[in-house]
């Protein structure tokens, strides 16, 4: 899975550019500020639907315009692709594949997979529950429709059963909640089930990839921290029982306190959690791990690489490591922005060199 060509058109500080990329690796450099990380964005954008950065998508419009425009070519195991997508200032976005109008942006998950990684990825590992369950959401939408539709079924009941538990009539409340429940714990379970296989299949990957980048000098080992486990039927059984023993505080509270919309992951080296007693190396190079080997279960699943992301990466790792992810990313087409590089560090790969200022790409030389 690759992408052939990127353009972009009110952009960020784009105001219209096009950059062709090298299967392998490919190297996107400059001053700051100049536009590289926009670049490495409006790929992921294309490709999820899903912008690592803003909060808004009207962030995304260049200044003084109303609208942005991306397209991309790709290719995947099943023949060429194409992706265009316009976003308007009032937060708009359409998208098209092969030209065609899809009616939903989830429709565009899993046509090119991707994997994004820059030094915020460290929220990952260092802060909330809530950016690992993110982490899980956007891999596994990308790998399974059905995870997709789950997902957003439970997040809509969720939302509706949190909207009953606010409203002052406790007779409505107790005589509505078991009709909610049984789908809350419906669509979570097919949630959980497929979060414990991605972990499961993502564990051993990650601790490879550790022991690659660290040189084995730790052992990092992974987990759910949802505590249901079993066939679908028994995760659904399960979260059902809970919901029934915390309908009391629930109606208390005035949300709802169990679900895998609390789920976590544990993330240990050499026995202890890194999230506390690591160090922000320890926690780069794990994040940096999880993310390698989100790769390689796409490759398990979808028989090909997704598109390697990686801004502003090198600078925050030593020669070593460098040239260890090097040889790791050279399985794949690899995205990779920084300031300045290294030649050495390639050593006989070949790759795509392209120098951007001011959001204009000023060159592009190959080194083979």
């Amino acid at each position: 899975m690759l992408i052939k060509t990127l353009y972009v058109k009110n952009f960020r500080n784009y105001k219209e550019e096009e950059f062709s990329f090298s299967p392998t690796l490919n190297v996107i450099t400059g001053a700051n500020a100049q536009g590289k990380t926009n670049a490495a964005e409006a790929v992921f954008l294309l490709c999820t639907g899903y912008s690592p950065r803003a909060t808004k998508d009207n962030q995304l419009v260049l200044r003084g315009e109303e609208k942005a425009e991306l397209c991309c070519r790709a290719e995947s195991r099943y023949g060429e692709i194409g992706i265009e997508m316009e976003i308007s200032r009032n937060d708009k976005k359409s998208v098209k594949i092969n030209k065609t109008p899809v009616a939903r942006l989830g429709e565009l998950l899993g046509n090119v997979n991707s994997v994004f990684f820059n030094p915020n990825e460290l929220k990952l590992v260092k802060e909330s529950p809530e950016d690992r369950r993110r982490f899980m959401n956007i891999s596994l939408s990308q790998m399974s429709r059905t995870y997709l539709h789950a997902l957003n079924r439970y997040n809509k009941i969720l939302q509706q059963r949190n909207n009953l538990l606010k409203n002052k009539d406790l007779q409505l409340i107790r005589e509505t909640l078991p009709i909610w429940d049984a789908e809350f714990s419906r669509y979570g379970a097919r949630i959980v089930l497929q979060r414990n296989e991605f972990l499961r299949t993502l564990g051993p990957l990650a601790e490879e990839a550790h022991a690659f980048l660290s040189g084995g000098k730790e052992t990092l080992k992974i987990a759910s921290e949802s505590g249901y486990t079993g066939t679908e039927e028994e995760i659904a059984y399960a979260l059902k029982e809970d919901l029934r023993t915390a309908r009391e505080k629930d109606m208390r509270l005035g949300f709802t306190n169990v679900g895998p919309h609390r789920d976590d992951m544990k993330l240990l080296l050499d026995g202890e959690d890194v999230r506390i007693y690591g160090s922000q190396g320890q926690q780069r190079t794990v994040a940096l791990a999880l993310k390698l080997a989100e790769t390689e279960v796409f490759h398990g699943r979808a028989g090909e690489y997704p598109v390697l992301v990686l801004d502003d990466v090198l600078s925050e790792l030593d020669r070593v490591r460098q040239r260890r992810l090097i040889r790791k990313a050279e399985a794949m087409q690899t995205l990779i922005t920084c300031t300045s590089i290294d030649k050495r560090i390639f050593g006989e790969k070949p790759f795509r060199k392209m120098i951007v200022s001011g959001g204009k790409l000023k060159k592009s030389t190959s080194s083979d």
